[in-house]
């Protein structure tokens, strides 16, 4: 029970942050942007969704295994 209280916490927090200043969540998020980007010119956009749906899912399957 705990667990979720803290994951709310963080979430909660993450989320008053990008209100207060969205350009650290811009900085946090460029690098990810740039890359679709230089994907996307030198190949497809099919490619590049691919390549965000797969980052997207190592994000949520490495978030899990740190725990």
């Amino acid at each position: 029970m705990t667990g979720k209280k803290v994951d709310r916490v963080r979430a909660r927090s993450a989320l008053e942050t990008v209100k207060e200043s969205p350009f650290i969540a811009a900085v946090a998020l460029a690098p990810v942007a740039v890359l679709l980007g230089v994907v996307w010119l030198l190949t497809n956009g099919w490619i590049a969704f691919l390549l965000l749906v797969l980052l997207g899912a190592g994000v949520v399957v490495g978030g899990k295994f740190l725990r």
